[in-house]
């Protein structure tokens, strides 16, 4: 079991996913945005953090960043709906572990999370 830190501006994909994580045997904090986020990463710990890129106030890189700060071997795993920055060279995104391209399946979510969480355990 893993304590999950999602960040997700949509509401219903946001409890979708919260709900899907937590049928999987995750612990999961949602958020609307990164500055709610903010508050519960500063209280962590949290085994990894999934964001949407795209979102007002702070967006999913900057959430990174910043969990990145407190806690640099924290896995992010980035969710988008935006194509185009899916294909983009993640290398640039801040420690990326994975990045999944809106709409995806929910077992490639929790198969990113084993994969994230597995190759953090392993370094």
């Amino acid at each position: 079991m893993a304590r999950i830190l999602l960040a997700e501006d949509d509401n219903s994909v946001r409890y979708f996913l919260a709900r899907s994580l937590e049928l999987a045997g995750h612990e999961v904090l949602a958020f609307a945005d990164g500055e709610d986020a903010l508050p519960a990463l500063n209280a962590g710990p949290f085994d990894i953090l999934i964001s949407d890129i795209v979102m007002p106030r702070i967006g999913g890189i900057e959430l990174a960043m910043k969990a990145k700060e407190i806690t640099p071997s924290l896995p992010v795993i980035y969710i988008t709906g935006f194509a185009a920055v899916a294909m983009e060279d993640p290398s640039g995104l801040n420690g990326i572990s994975q990045m999944i391209s809106k709409p995806f399946h929910l077992n490639s979510l929790v198969e990113a999370v084993d994969h994230a969480l597995a190759k953090r355990e392993a370094s």
